[in-house]
């Protein structure tokens, strides 16, 4: 039996679980992990890993729609009806290991696993009709020694030109040397989550699993969503 990568029952190695790499088709490291943890598709999907700021201003410039450049040199992106964090749309996966540390509340509600997981499935499945996608690689906290290397994966440029500004970028070696994630974003912002799904109050969702170490957005592009992830 063979599973889609990405799926929970997944595994990196199993039968059926990655494609071979042909030799007139070489793909880049950041591309393998990204197909075997998320089945995205490097063979439909450019990704642009840990892009330059003028590559992002040109990238948002030529593909987001009303984006431009302030005579202070910002760039100026749109969020799109929301303009502000969702705190009603948050949801924790509850779990034995991080339960007993959470303030469960009006604002850190609960969630199921398998919730998060048709949640994290809709989201790539979005990010996978994208003709391109931005990820980024930093980290959070300066100490080297309790900081979390976290990689956001999006859409939109904006968002990654957001999430280079909130986290500490790594040298050229610390890239080169990232090794696996502690952290993992899916921002598939621009897509809505199903209001039908259980434990959905709209068609925003902001959904953070500790065990799994990843977070999903959808249904919201407003970029402060990611640093209250990544913190």
């Amino acid at each position: 039996m063979s599973y889609r990568p990405g799926s929970p029952s997944y595994r990196p190695g199993s039968p059926g679980g990655r494609r071979p790499m042909s030799s007139s088709s070489a793909h880049t490291r950041v591309e393998e992990e990204l197909h075997e943890m998320a089945g995205i598709d490097y063979d439909k999907v450019t990704i642009k890993h840990n892009p330059s700021v003028p590559v992002l201003y040109e990238e948002a410039l030529t593909h987001e729609v009303g984006t431009v450049i302030s005579s202070a040199g910002a760039l100026c992106s749109y969020s799109g009806k929301k303009t502000g964090r969702s705190p009603k749309d948050k949801r924790i996966v509850e779990e034995e290991d991080s339960g007993k540390d959470i303030w469960w509340g009006p604002v850190n509600t609960k969630m199921s696993e398998r919730v998060f997981l048709i949640n994290r499935e809709r989201a790539i499945d979005y990010l996978n009709t994208h003709p391109r996608l931005y990820v980024f690689d930093g980290f959070a906290g300066w100490d080297p020694k309790y900081r979390k290397k976290v990689r956001v994966i999006a859409s939109r440029a904006y968002h990654i030109l957001f999430m280079r500004n909130m986290l500490i970028r790594p040298t050229d070696e610390e890239l080169e040397n990232f090794g696996t994630p502690d952290f993992t974003i899916f921002n598939a912002g621009e897509f809505p989550a199903n209001r039908y799904t259980t434990g959905m109050t709209s068609t925003t969702s902001v959904s953070v699993n500790f065990k799994r170490h990843e977070m999903v957005i959808l249904g919201t592009e407003y970029a402060g969503e990611m640093k209250k992830g990544a913190s």
